[in-house]
């Protein structure tokens, strides 16, 4: 299935860390350090096509300097963006320290809005209410009709 998902081998999984709603994974927890020895920050990695393609339209679209604003703006926020980056750094280390990657987490945590795609990652793989930018994110891809979803997050074959 990640094969199909990615178009290519994944690197690295341990575990799947949230599903779509037809059962497809959605994001899994990746190695901080893959097999071929490359630190890898991004633990939760975003696998559902149909997200990765809407957050790119968000990201095309100016939210994530629209988010950037609203963390410059509400401190209780930019707080709990901040708590997220450290509960991400633990839930990585619970699995290895990787000295190279070390207080980096994704997304632009804790001070920036850099990829929506980890933020969600994070999001979905840790529920609501951990990563405040991610969850606003993907509240947005649900008013836009595509999360939670219904029918395969990939076509079937042939359909491609």
């Amino acid at each position: 299935m990640l094969a199909i998902q990615l178009g290519r081998e994944p690197r690295g999984v341990v575990r799947i860390a949230a599903r779509c709603t037809d059962g497809w994974p959605a994001v899994v927890a990746t190695a901080p350090r893959l097999p071929d020895g490359t630190p890898f920050p991004t633990f939760y990695y975003l696998t559902c096509r149909r997200l990765n393609s809407v957050l790119s339209t968000l990201e095309s679209e100016g939210f994530m300097r629209d988010y950037a604003q609203q963390l410059s703006e509400n401190a209780e926020l930019a707080q709990l963006y901040r708590e997220a980056h450290d509960k991400f750094l633990e839930d990585r280390e619970s699995i290895e320290v990787v000295d190279e990657i070390a207080g980096y987490s994704a997304g632009g945590m804790p001070d920036r809005v850099k990829c929506l795609h980890a933020l969600v990652g994070h999001s979905l793989a840790v529920g609501p209410g951990v990563n405040p930018i991610g969850d606003l994110a993907l509240a947005e891809v649900g008013r836009r009709g595509v999360w939670p979803h219904s029918g395969p997050c990939v076509p079937p074959e042939g359909d491609q």
